[in-house]
């Protein structure tokens, strides 16, 4: 009995640490994801000069998830008109953070481009749109990096720590 309950502990810490270097893995493709999307939102606010909720929904179906399930709430967030932009915008961003591998940096970003986002004409919106997307280019080299030194460290760990527990159990 004692081995099976080994073998299971053994077995979920290996699941956590594949877990962890899924996360690390991930944050990098979603962080393109989301300076894509930034680019459309730039192109569909300066040249078809589109609303914010039908530039959200156009976003929406040209991007993958979990970056389309975060334009989709705020379209129709904004189309319920459940508050203010910023309002919607900040909810959006902790739904996202939440199904996301995007980090804290992330998200601070993200909100402070919300702050601004609708508050100018178009070329001080396509300003501060190119001043996120280069603070995002700064997390995705950090991103990539942690990937880098971290991904296959976490799978390991994850097997060796439940390793070491157990054989300290037994």
């Amino acid at each position: 009995m004692q081995w099976i309950g080994a073998i299971l502990f053994i077995l979920t810490t290996t699941w956590v640490g594949f877990e962890w270097s899924n996360r690390l893995s991930n944050r990098p493709k979603h962080i393109r994801q989301l300076k894509n999307a930034l680019q459309i939102l730039e192109a569909e606010i300066l040249y078809s000069q589109v609303p914010l909720h039908e530039a959200f929904s156009i976003i929406a179906k040209q991007t993958p998830k979990p970056i389309c399930t975060f334009f989709e709430s705020l379209h129709n967030s904004l189309l319920a008109d459940r508050g203010d932009l910023f309002t919607v915008w900040e909810k959006s961003i902790d739904s996202l953070k939440k199904n996301s591998s995007l980090g804290r940096n992330e998200q601070e970003i993200m909100k402070q481009f919300g702050r601004t986002l609708g508050q100018h004409d178009f070329y001080q919106q396509q300003k501060h749109i190119q001043l996120t997307i280069n603070h995002l280019d700064r997390e995705l080299e950090e991103a990539r990096d942690h990937h880098l030194k971290y991904g296959k460290m976490a799978k390991s760990l994850g097997v060796l720590c439940g390793l070491f527990v157990v054989l300290l159990l037994i």
